[in-house]
Formats: C-alpha cells, sequence, structure tokens
C-alpha cells in the first residue's frame, strides 16, 4: 500500500488533512472543529458549535447543556477536559451547597448608634461653626452672618425634645 499522503495525489483543502487508508486516502476533520491543522481536537482551526477552546483543545461544552450545566443561585458553570465543575461566582464562597455573599469589612461608622451618629454630626458642625467664629472675629460680615445662622441652628436643634433626648442620653452615659 503507497502512503497517498506523502504524495501528491493526497491533497486536500487547507481546512482538513490528509488520512491514509487501504488503497487510497481521506480528507478528515475532527468533528469538534470547523476546519483543522491535522488530526485531533488539538489541531482545530475554530471550534464546532457545541464545542469549546481549553486550552489547545476543542472540548466539548458541557456547559453550553442548560440541563445539565449549574442551576444554583450565583453560580457559574466551568468546563473541565470531559466533564464539568459549578463554582461560586466572583464575590460569593460555597457553604452547604449554596453559594452565600462574602461579608465586607465593617466600615469605621457601621456600628454606630443612630444617637451617636448624631452626636458625631453635631461635633463636625461645632467645629465648623469655631472656625466660623473665629473668621468672624476678624470683622468680615459674610463669615459673621453665617456664623450666626449657623448658631441659631445648633441652639434650635439642642433646644428641640430629640436633641434634648440625645443630650440626655449623652449626660446619661448610654
Amino acid at each position: 500500500d503507497i502512503d497517498e499522503c506523502g504524495t501528491e495525489l493526497g491533497s486536500c483543502s487547507p481546512n482538513s488533512y490528509c488520512f491514509n487508508i487501504e488503497g487510497s486516502f481521506q480528507c478528515r476533520c475532527d468533528v469538534a472543529c470547523v476546519g483543522c491543522m491535522g488530526g485531533g481536537a488539538a489541531r482545530c482551526r475554530k471550534c464546532a458549535p457545541g464545542y469549546k477552546l481549553m486550552g489547545s483543545k476543542c472540548l466539548i461544552d458541557e456547559c453550553g447543556d442548560r440541563v445539565l450545566a449549574c442551576h444554583g443561585l450565583d453560580e457559574i458553570c466551568v468546563n473541565t477536559e470531559g466533564s464539568f465543575r459549578c463554582q461560586c461566582a466572583e464575590g460569593f464562597f460555597r457553604k452547604d451547597s449554596v453559594c452565600l455573599r462574602k461579608q465586607l469589612p465593617k466600615g469605621l461608622f457601621e456600628d454606630l448608634q443612630d444617637d451617636e451618629v448624631e452626636v458625631l454630626q453635631q461635633m463636625f458642625l461645632g467645629v465648623l461653626l469655631c472656625a466660623l467664629a473665629t473668621l468672624a472675629a476678624k470683622g468680615d460680615l459674610v463669615y459673621t452672618s453665617i456664623f450666626m445662622g449657623a448658631a441659631a441652628a445648633m441652639a434650635g436643634y439642642w433646644l428641640s425634645d430629640r436633641g434634648g433626648s440625645v443630650l440626655n442620653n449623652i449626660l446619661k452615659g448610654r
């Protein structure tokens, strides 16, 4: 038997390869391929529908099959050679077969009670008021009027029922 693939007789199109058979040859291409440069799924020019390039091979895309693929919330399907695995999406972790969102570290002020936040806000306004008072003391009429308005607003808050209850809680150590 002559190896036709080694001669001019065994010429195939650029999208297939020559395969020697008894007394002849065939031009073939792997079923995983759309056009190939040689035998096997590792020699594809492009993957056929239902196949996905993994590394250098066109392998069956199990994740493309909605019946088999991952069905859990926040799960993604990852193709592996001959199979697939389900893993949690970015920002999630698996616990008891369920993907849960990773908790971000708490911020500096997340554990504060509402009353404590109000106190911090009032302290900030107090510092701002002091800065305005310093500028007003220099004789600038604009800063003087802003200072007087801010002082009146703060006094009104602290004298209100809400401000009084916050102040009482602070004084009682709550």
